[in-house]
């Protein structure tokens, strides 16, 4: 699933491809939106909040969730996709590009002041100008549950993945199972706030300061392997709020207490 750096990422890319261009192909293929029709209006802007992409065209705001798979991808006018065109459930194009989602878990379209009743309940947003470490930290701080599930709750704090999760637990030496209240919240936000800040702007992503493939991380998809700074094998498991959003879980026993 994209984490909050690349869903940054996407939204820059479209901002700067179709802000303040008028729209000249509108397809939403999705039966609840399939005969919405915003051509003619002008994009005003596309912003990440969290993991969500808002995309404000006139006075309406198309909302999209990449999920697992979903992808935005760019192209010129008549320029063959990348990917299969029955794929594609999101397209708006203007005189010089195509912005084609691609696989999108989420699509809806509201009125931008309704934005609200999308995006809502999501908490301080790490990448976004309402980044509220204290907030964020006080949300953390408040919950029972495994830390691992507390800091992926977008209601905590948004744009924090799994990959990220099990990244920020090893660096801050927390055991992903050890209760959100008994952890040193506003150091955990801290760090999390510099980590994706780092990230926010390079591919490949890395957790470790080195972008060599397979050098990257310190636990994540590592089961098995030596730790990176103590040897003992890195181990795996389940972990989630509920058995439907279980998430891999991925620990050093020796490093994270």
């Amino acid at each position: 699933m994209p984490e909050g750096d690349s869903v940054f990422r996407a939204a820059r890319l479209l901002h700067d491809a179709l802000a303040g261009r008028v729209v000249t192909r509108f397809d939403l293929r999705v039966p609840k939106y399939a005969t919405a029709d915003l051509t003619g209006q002008t994009v005003h802007e596309v912003v990440a909040r969290g993991k969500h992409l808002l995309m404000r065209i006139g006075d309406q705001t198309l909302h999209s969730h990449l999920k697992m798979e979903g992808r935005w991808q760019i192209f010129r006018p008549g320029e063959p996709w990348r990917s299969p065109a029955y794929q594609a459930r999101a397209i708006v194009g203007t005189a010089d590009v195509v912005a084609v989602g691609f696989e999108i878990a989420m699509v809806d379209l509201v009125p931008t002041s309704e934005e609200h009743t999308l995006v809502g309940h999501l908490g301080p947003d790490l990448l976004g100008p309402d980044w509220d470490p204290v907030e964020a930290a006080r949300r953390v701080a408040s919950d029972d549950r495994p830390v691992h599930v507390a800091i992926l709750d977008q209601r905590n704090l948004a744009g924090l993945g799994n990959e990220y999760a099990n990244e920020l637990l090893f660096v801050r030496g927390i055991l992903p199972t050890r209760p959100a209240t008994q952890v040193d919240a506003t150091a955990l936000v801290d760090t999390a706030s510099r980590m994706i800040r780092a990230n926010r702007d390079r591919v490949p992503r890395t957790f470790t300061g080195d972008t060599r493939p397979g050098r990257q991380n310190w636990v994540y998809r590592r089961e098995g392997k030596p730790c990176r700074r103590c040897g003992t094998l890195i181990r795996r498991t389940d972990l989630g709020a509920t058995e439907t959003s279980e998430r891999l879980v991925f620990w050093c026993p020796h490093c994270q207490v």
